[in-house]
């Protein structure tokens, strides 16, 4: 049984670690309030973008790009998106272990992929199994602009376009609430899913379809890698607020148990005391 000292020692220790975890949580709540609204507030300019790309795209029969016309797969581009950092429960792990079976059923070689990783777990977890990482973004902020990511969005599209690559499947968390956030697969490129818009708006452009194509279908793209890092922002804010929670739950049962222990333990050595106090005394007698 373990002594008074090391079970108050291991009380004392549980503490900090229980505020450290708690303060991580308030901090991981304010991160993602703000983090769902900035994902929220990018869904109307995507669903716009969307719309003027499709009725310009589907509007005129005979409007041809290389981004909207699907080739023969050679090479296939992964977009992962996860975290600098851990302690986010299986933030990381659900997007990783996706990919990674994907991977392993649709490839024989290293040749025949390629990862754009934005995020440090991410980007060392491929590299460490010998993977094809050709770009890796770290440090985004917890609160990204377009900026921050911006040589990456352009490179990924650049790599399409240039036939590094013949489709580019994109891989992140999707904020459904505070406790759910479900990893999702989404093809990028070509753009072969965009579909018509429900809405009526007709559009009048110059100069023509194809040049304006050529400057708009990148930016779609680009916008959507964009969301969907808001999007895996807001979930790994929630799922570190989650997992926080749970730690500090779990802090708190453990100090009670030991409390308990350590009443017990202490409740011994004094029953102990008396014991040898009174024995002492009768044998005086």
């Amino acid at each position: 049984m373990a002594s008074l000292r090391d079970i108050k020692s291991r009380i004392t220790s549980t503490k900090k670690t229980s505020q450290i975890t708690k303060a991580m949580q308030m901090v991981s709540a304010s991160k993602m309030a703000r983090a769902e609204m900035n994902a929220k507030a990018f869904v109307p300019y995507m669903e716009k973008i969307q719309e003027v790309v499709a009725s310009v795209a589907l509007g005129s029969k005979d409007v041809t790009h290389p981004m909207l016309v699907s080739r023969p797969v050679k090479k296939t581009g992964y977009l992962v998106i996860t975290s600098d950092r851990g302690l986010a429960g299986a933030y990381n792990s659900n997007v990783i272990r996706l990919v990674n079976n994907k991977i392993q059923e649709r490839h024989k070689s290293n040749d025949e992929f390629a990862i754009i990783a934005i995020g440090r777990i991410g980007r060392d977890f491929f590299k460490k199994r010998g993977y094809n990482v050709i770009e890796s973004v770290l440090g985004v902020p917890d609160q990204p602009s377009f900026s921050d990511i911006k040589d990456m969005a352009n490179k990924a599209v650049s790599l399409f376009s240039d036939e590094a690559y013949d489709e580019l499947y994109l891989y992140y968390n999707h904020y459904v609430s505070a406790i759910q956030q479900d990893v999702t697969e989404s093809k990028v490129l070509p753009l072969t899913d965009i579909g018509q818009s429900s809405k009526l708006t007709s559009y009048e452009f110059e100069p023509s379809a194809e040049e304006i194509l050529e400057v708009l279908l990148p930016q779609y793209a680009e916008s959507l890698i964009y969301g969907a890092l808001l999007d895996g922002k807001a979930s790994e804010h929630a799922a570190r607020m989650t997992a926080m929670k749970s730690a500090t739950d779990n802090a708190k049962e453990l100090i009670n148990n030991l409390t308990l222990s350590y009443n017990r333990a202490r409740q011994a050595a004094i029953t102990q005391e008396i014991t040898e106090i009174v024995g002492g005394a009768a044998a005086l007698e």
